[in-house]
Order: C-alpha cells, then sequence, then structure tokens
C-alpha cells in the first residue's frame, strides 16, 4: 500500500461529503461513530440523535468512470431511543457511542450499536420479492372469513422494488452501571465484549439475559478510585486476549483463560504496557493527557496502538516498557493546555485507526485537521476536511501549523485554529486508499488517486 502523502507518494483527493450545510447544527446531527464492515463495501455511521446510516460503495460503472468507489444510503435506522432511569432519575441519551460490524456470513448483514446502556444487534436484509395469494389474508394482509372459501391457494412470490430493513435481533441490556465506552466482536464470532468506566463484560451473541464480568476496577470504598476504564479490545486472532486502557495512561493485556483457571476475573494482568514519564516535564496537566482516549490492536495483531491527548504510540506486544513508535499529534499545543483545559478541550477523545496493510495510522486533532504517519519512513501528513477543497478528484493541500514565531505563508497560526471543529471519528477501508472522516454533522470521504 502506499504512502501518506506528500513527495513522490499518492495524493489523497476529495471524493464525496454528506451531510447538510448548516452554520447552526443541531446535537442531534452530530456524528458520534464511523466504521467500514469487514469487506469495505458498506460504511456505517452512528449519531447524537440515536441514528445509525449505512452507506453502500457503488460498483464501478463503465458510463461514469470516477463514480467507482462513492458510497450512497444503503439504509437508515432509529437504533436507540432516549430513555429515563427511574430508579436513578437519570437521563440515559440516545446517543450511539460505538457500531462494530460482524464479518458476513450469508447474505444479510449484522451490527452491534450501543449508547451508554443498551447494546442491539441488527440485523440488515434485502427484500425483493412478496409473497401473494393467502388463504386466511386478502392482499392488504387483513384476515379473510374462512367459511366461503373452498380450496386452498398456493401463495406466490413476486417481484418487488428493493426494500432494505433493518430488525432488531438481541437487545443486551441492564449489565452496566456506568456508561458503555467500547463494544469489540471477538474472534471466535460467538461472543464479543462490552466495557463502561469500571467494568468490562464478555457477551454471547445468541444470549441477552446473561453476561460474564472479567473485569472490575472498581474499589470496595469510591473515595479510592484512581483511574477508569477508557477503551477495550479484543484480540484479531486469539479469542482468549484482549485488551484495555485506563485514565492513568497505562494498557493492560489480558488472558481470558488465565482468568477460569483461577476463577477470578482478569483485574491482573499478564501484561502491563506502560512508558515511565519524564519527571522534568511533569506539569498539573500530565495526568490528563497521559490518559488514554482509544486503543486498536494491527491487523496482524502483534502490534497495537494507542492514543491520549498529543500523540500516538505503537506498541509490540512482546514489549511491556516502552513504545517501539510515538508520533506526536499536535505538539504545538502544549503550550495552550492551560486554555484547553478552561474549555474542555483537554478532554476531548481522539480515536486512531490503521489502514489495512498496518503502514499507516491515522488521527484526528482541531480545525478539523486529520493526521497520518506512514511507519517505514516515519513521514507525516496534515490534511483538512473542508468545503472549500470539495470539489470531485482535488488533491488535498498538505497543511501546516506554526508554532510560534514568523509564519511563512502556508502555515497556520497555533492562535487562529478552531478548536470547535475537531476530528474524534475516522475510519480506512479495510483493503484500499479510502478513509472517511467525520467532521460535526458531516462526513468526508477521501481516496487516493488510484481508485
Amino acid at each position: 500500500m502506499a504512502g501518506v502523502g506528500g513527495g513522490n507518494d499518492f495524493q489523497w483527493c476529495f471524493s464525496q461529503v454528506k451531510g447538510a450545510i448548516d452554520e447552526d447544527v443541531a446535537e442531534a446531527d452530530i456524528i458520534s461513530t464511523v466504521e467500514f464492515n469487514y469487506s469495505g463495501d458498506l460504511l456505517a455511521t452512528g449519531d447524537k440523535g440515536g441514528r445509525v446510516v449505512i452507506f453502500q460503495r457503488e460498483q464501478e460503472c463503465k458510463n461514469r468512470p470516477h463514480s467507482r468507489g462513492e458510497y450512497n444510503v444503503y439504509s437508515t435506522f432509529q437504533s436507540h431511543e432516549p430513555e429515563f432511569d427511574y430508579l436513578k432519575s437519570l437521563e440515559i441519551e440516545e446517543k450511539i457511542n460505538k457500531i462494530r460490524w460482524l464479518p458476513q456470513q450469508n447474505a444479510a448483514h449484522f451490527l452491534l450499536s450501543t449508547n451508554d446502556k443498551t447494546i442491539k444487534l441488527w440485523k440488515i436484509g434485502e427484500r425483493d420479492k412478496r409473497a401473494e395469494g393467502y388463504n386466511l389474508k386478502d392482499e392488504g394482509g387483513r384476515p379473510r372469513d374462512p367459511f366461503p372459501l373452498t380450496s386452498l391457494r398456493v401463495p406466490v412470490l413476486r417481484p418487488m422494488d428493493l426494500m432494505v430493513e433493518a430488525s432488531p435481533r438481541r437487545i443486551f441490556a441492564n449489565a452496566h452501571t456506568y456508561h458503555i465506552n467500547s463494544i469489540s466482536v471477538n474472534s471466535d464470532l460467538e461472543t464479543y465484549l462490552s466495557a463502561d468506566d469500571l467494568r468490562i463484560n464478555l457477551w454471547h451473541l445468541e444470549i441477552t439475559d446473561r453476561s460474564f464480568n472479567i473485569v472490575d476496577i472498581k474499589p470496595a470504598n469510591m473515595e479510592e478510585l484512581t483511574e477508569v476504564i477508557t477503551a477495550a479490545e479484543c484480540h484479531p486472532h486469539q479469542c482468549n486476549t484482549f485488551v484495555y486502557s485506563s485514565s492513568k495512561g497505562s494498557i493492560r493485556l489480558c488472558d481470558t483463560r488465565a482468568a477460569a483457571l483461577s476463577r477470578h476475573q482478569c483485574n491482573s494482568a499478564f501484561s502491563v504496557f506502560e512508558e515511565p514519564e519524564d519527571p522534568s516535564s511533569r506539569s498539573f496537566f500530565s495526568e490528563i493527557i497521559s490518559s488514554i482516549s482509544d486503543v486498536k490492536f494491527s491487523n496482524s495483531g502483534r502490534y497495537m496502538m494507542t492514543r491520549d491527548y498529543l500523540s500516538v504510540k505503537v506498541w509490540d506486544l512482546n514489549m511491556e516498557n516502552r513504545p517501539v513508535e510515538t508520533y506526536q499529534v499536535h505538539e504545538y499545543l502544549r503550550s495552550k493546555l492551560c486554555s484547553l483545559y478552561e474549555n474542555d478541550c483537554i478532554f476531548d477523545k481522539f480515536e486512531c485507526c490503521w489502514n489495512g496493510t498496518d503502514s499507516a495510522i491515522m488521527t484526528g486533532s482541531y480545525n478539523n485537521f486529520f493526521r497520518m504517519f506512514e511507519r517505514s519512513s516515519r513521514k507525516d501528513v496534515t490534511l483538512e476536511a473542508c468545503r472549500e477543497s470539495s470539489k470531485p478528484r482535488a488533491a488535498l493541500k498538505p497543511r501546516r501549523v506554526c508554532a510560534s514565531g514568523k509564519r511563512k505563508k502556508d502555515e497556520i497560526s497555533v492562535d487562529s485554529l478552531d478548536f470547535n471543529r475537531k476530528i474524534l471519528h475516522t475510519a480506512w477501508h479495510p483493503n484500499d486508499n479510502i478513509i472517511a472522516v467525520a467532521a460535526t454533522n458531516n462526513l468526508y470521504i477521501f481516496q487516493d488517486k488510484f481508485n
């Protein structure tokens, strides 16, 4: 797979943008998660209004050679509704926190979606035929009087316009006291895990009324609480292995087999990945910015990537004491931490993703910038998701931020960055150089020139 852009590498080009161009964006329309399915032919987004929108990639059309790779709306459905917990006098938002696809095993597609409390398994299927000629129902579906019927009819299937139906197959509820921040489908394709601030549960996809609590870091006295779970993910190939990250900047790799033998939870991880802090750079903000907002295994399963506030780190699973690679995402913000703390931006949770071959990684920043890093050459590029460069096949110009001193012509001053425009959610197609970037209520899709 080619590089991230710039120099002799390919260039990223604008492909599409989905969503209304409104200055005043409704809170419900803000995209809260983006996820390609395993083939990359479907792309799902969830929003703060509880809706899931699925886009399908168009097949190549000889008459429209530039339309290849275009994603068009395939299905839209309301996944979650706002609820009220009467026992705790608590409103439960409908916002979709995460979507995870299951590998496709038949004609239908399945995905898991979750809000703060409830996980749902959805089936997305197509119908292009309908049955007609029922014995006990008329064509409108109303029951007939059975007495005048003197002969049996065999119903027949007639073609109809293609309908895409989303139906909830399972609802997994009442297992989390705190807000769910992660769901992850296991490689055995039978189980998945869900994580909240203090606990991780293991579910069977067929069983809704029971889950196993495999991690519990809740102290006996809540005043002694020093860290919370921020993200969790199953290993892509080993169904007994999973990882979870904490607000203290540590990552724990766990083995469910060891816990099963000892009849305990996986609280005592078999590997703890942590980078020792440099005492000379310690400040009031050190603990906040070291909190990990996302953790992702590489596709090969050998590495994992973590995102904290200022950087992305790549860890080798065989080396716990320090990351093998560290990439600065927006180091120029280090001098701005005080104002970012005051406006709450310092608590923003940026996600990160790998490309299909694990050779490049991507994560978001402010001002609708997103960053890409090529691992072998250590090249990096900053690109922007904006309407101004949204002409079909228009190449994206690399952006540069000037931290101090004199600003060059193409550079942007760190003081003029817009912290309300932020890229928290990104996704990379599993096989091709196609990326999806969520910017507030808009979904941008970019691809390389050759796609």
